[in-house]
């Protein structure tokens, strides 16, 4: 699979055609800092056809509930490049996130967010801040998998694939590769999430190793994020899973100079999609002051995917210019240097007025130097033997005793499976819990064969069939007890693949 990197020369496009593009105004201050966005291009001979769809908060308060329309699908099926100014969802009616499902159902795998610092003109601690964030962009919690199972306790299931894995992983390196980076840090959370975050670090060290020439480091996610708050010119491209890429993301940009400034791209195999990283902000909509660099940046970006780096460069330096003379608008705007407080509109043709001009001291842009090419094999599944060990089954019970449900079900021996331990939140409670650990009416119980070692110090688990599952759930429903959920337990290749109750 090739996929077109963020910065470099899409050297298969056409340039001498136009480009469709699937433009969507957004909510809030979406409309003001496209039409900015917009006439930059425009007068700075982007070759581009722009095509509007409708999406956001209108189209879900239409009643669609998915916030887009079909006429909005089909255009972006046929141009295969979105810019997209922020949206509203609207709050408390359930309603989807509009941002989650265009970037899942168009499979835009990476999400990749540079910030660079602008010092002295945008003000930050670390003038020498220069990172790029790369997220994957359609997995973990992100899912959106949710349930409410007990009167106490929810859920939302975290999912890792190994594939995700190893696409976002290949591209973090293949884009240091690509633009001359020099390191990749993996942040995960694998002491606790052990086979979650235990998946995205296995595949980050085998991928790892096919690249000697990048240096590449793995950190825990706390202590990696307060690194990055405190050092962020320690690291080059950080790659992570998608909430704590979120999180990071917007860490970097603040502790950069603004969450305002910083734009993004989100990168599939055949579709990608360009936009600021902020939100709509609709306490200042209409008033003409928001700042429009993040999508600016987020249509750089875009130009330089479409095979267009040249244009791409005389807007990203003639902003960068701007900045340095000191035309800034109210977010930025400092005594020190700021020349004048400029509005939306002016700050646009404060950057048309110096296409052709070049920074003297924020580095001049050369998005025209980049390789961008990038290659990301298609994934081959290897199958392993899979073998079923026992079952976690998760039952709703109002009463507060372990020791109590644990009676109940220790008596029930179905057809070789027998109570090992009960868990709450976690935890261990029976046998032999501590009657400090505070329970709710969510149990899950596990259930394994009889001839394991069921008072062993180490977990011993035998190989069962699933009409045993099945006998053990048809007594446990018989005796009136609520299940709510269970859980297979199984091993992989002879490893087992599920966790252990903290304190089994």
């Amino acid at each position: 699979m090739e996929v077109k990197a963020l910065n470099g020369s899409f050297k298969k496009g056409n340039t001498l055609n136009k480009v469709k593009i699937a433009i969507a105004q957004g909510d809030g201050i979406g409309p003001e800092i496209m039409d900015a966005t917009l006439k930059i291009l425009r007068e700075a001979g982007a070759n581009i056809e722009p095509n509007y769809i409708e999406l956001g908060e209108k189209v879900y308060l239409s009643g669609n509930t998915s916030g887009i329309t079909t006429e909005a699908w089909e255009t972006i099926g046929d141009t295969k490049i979105i810019l997209k100014a922020p949206v509203t969802t609207p709050q408390g009616k359930g309603y989807k996130s509009l941002n989650v499902t265009l970037r899942k159902s168009l499979g835009l795998f990476a999400n990749v967010r540079p910030v660079a610092a602008l010092h002295p003109y945008v003000h930050t601690n670390f003038p020498n801040m220069d990172v790029v964030i790369v997220r994957e962009n359609e997995e973990d919690l992100y899912a959106g998998i949710e349930h409410q199972q007990t009167d106490d306790v929810v859920q939302c299931l975290k999912l890792i694939t190994r594939p995700g894995c190893e696409r976002i992983i290949r591209y973090a390196f293949e884009y240091a590769r690509a633009f001359g980076r020099k390191k990749v840090t993996c942040m995960i959370k694998d002491n606790i999430m052990k086979l979650t975050d235990g998946l995205f670090h296995k595949v980050f060290i085998e991928i790892a190793s096919e690249y000697p020439d990048i240096i590449n480091e793995s950190q825990i996610i706390d202590i990696g994020a307060a690194h990055l708050a405190a050092h962020p010119e320690r690291y080059d491209v950080i790659v992570t899973s998608n909430l704590y890429g979120d999180i990071i993301s917007d860490i970097a940009a603040e502790i950069g100079g603004s969450v305002g400034m910083a734009g993004s791209a989100n990168i599939g195999k055949n579709i990608a999609m360009f936009e600021a990283i902020h939100g709509s902000a609709p306490d200042i909509a209409g008033k003409n002051i928001a700042n429009p660099s993040g999508l600016i940046n987020a249509a750089i970006n875009m130009l330089a995917y479409i095979g267009q780096s040249d244009v791409a460069d005389k807007i990203k330096n003639a902003w960068l210019t701007t900045l340095e003379e000191g035309y800034h608008t109210a977010d930025i705007y400092n005594n020190k240097f700021s020349i004048k407080k400029v509005s939306t509109s002016e700050f646009a043709d404060a950057i048309i007025e110096r296409l052709g001009e070049t920074p003297r001291k924020l580095g001049v842009s050369k998005l025209t130097s980049g390789t961008g090419e990038i290659f990301i094999p298609e994934y081959k599944r290897k199958e392993a033997k899979k073998q079923l060990l026992g079952v976690d089954v998760f039952i709703d019970w109002k009463g507060s005793n372990p020791e109590e449900i644990g009676g109940i079900l220790s008596g029930i021996n179905a057809f070789k499976l027998k109570l090992k331990m009960i868990t709450n939140r976690g935890v261990k409670v029976y046998p032999k819990g501590l009657k400090e650990t505070y329970c709710t009416d969510h149990w899950r119980c596990r259930f394994v064969a009889v001839d394991a070692d069921i008072e062993t110090q180490e977990p011993v688990y035998k190989p069962v069939e699933f009409e045993q599952v099945l006998a053990l759930l048809s007594k446990l429903h018989n005796t009136g007890l609520d299940i709510i959920k269970t859980e297979n337990l199984y091993e992989f290749n002879g490893k087992r693949a599920f966790s252990l109750g903290q304190g089994e």
